[in-house]
């Protein structure tokens, strides 16, 4: 029989940080040497859509540093004391400037190099997948598939909003307020989804879509969230 001193201790006095970020929202985790979750916490999306702070990296800045202090803080864990951490971000690799700004906001954070940062479709393969060869798709605000086997790695997709991401929630409700302008305006039968819109915008007028999408900052996350009322008017056929 093994006895005491033999058996290992889990290395509790080791705490890694995940921070996934998203269109939608930032999730940070806190977990330690055992596994066991230390603290959570969410925060607003950080996306290159959103207008560029002082240091380029479009206020990503302000929304990490928010959730890394209260995960700290709920832990009772200096950042400076992190073993290591992992920043899953919108964009990052997707243009020079913008990832070099990105790569450089974690050592402002935490006080020390011991981080990495990745476009945050790999906190999702990794999440899913536990690290395992496999491909893992996501389709929220945005849409992407990335997979690794064998050390390789490849995506698809994450083209954003403007000219990609099908699939997507964001896409979904483009493609549904492209439908009711033609409804509108009669290119197209008129159908559930001309009503369903005409309640969820508050339009008093089919013409007033266009100040309260375009002008009236409903922003990207907005929009998405109107694939619920294109899944709605599907459903009433």
């Amino acid at each position: 029989m093994a006895s005491a001193k033999d058996v290992r201790r889990p290395a509790y006095d080791a705490v890694f940080l995940g921070v996934d970020g998203g269109g939608t929202k930032t999730a940070f985790c806190l977990v330690d040497g055992s596994g066991t979750v230390r603290a959570r916490a969410t925060g607003p999306g950080t996306s290159p859509a959103d207008e560029p702070g002082d240091d380029g990296s479009f206020g990503t800045y302000p929304v990490l540093a928010d959730g890394v202090a209260r995960v700290c803080a709920e832990a009772s864990v200096a950042p400076a004391a992190l073993t290591h951490a992992f920043f899953g971000l919108p964009a990052h690799g997707e243009s020079p400037p913008l990832t070099a700004a990105l790569d450089a906001l974690p050592a402002r954070l935490l006080g020390h190099d011991r981080y990495g940062v990745g476009n945050d479709m790999v906190c999702a393969w990794a999440g899913s997948l536990g690290l395992a060869d496999g491909i893992n798709v996501i389709a929220g605000t945005g849409s992407m598939a990335y997979g690794e086997r064998a050390g390789r790695t490849a995506r698809t997709g994450g083209w954003g909003e403007l000219f990609g991401d099908e699939g997507s929630a964001h896409w979904i409700a483009v493609e549904g307020l492209a439908a009711f302008t033609r409804m509108s305006d009669g290119r197209l039968a008129p159908g559930p989804l001309a009503g369903v819109l005409r309640r969820a915008l508050d339009l008093g007028s089919d013409l007033d879509v266009v100040g309260r999408v375009l002008y009236g900052g409903l922003g990207r996350d907005g929009v998405a969230a109107l694939a619920r009322r294109v899944t709605e008017a599907a459903a009433l056929g």
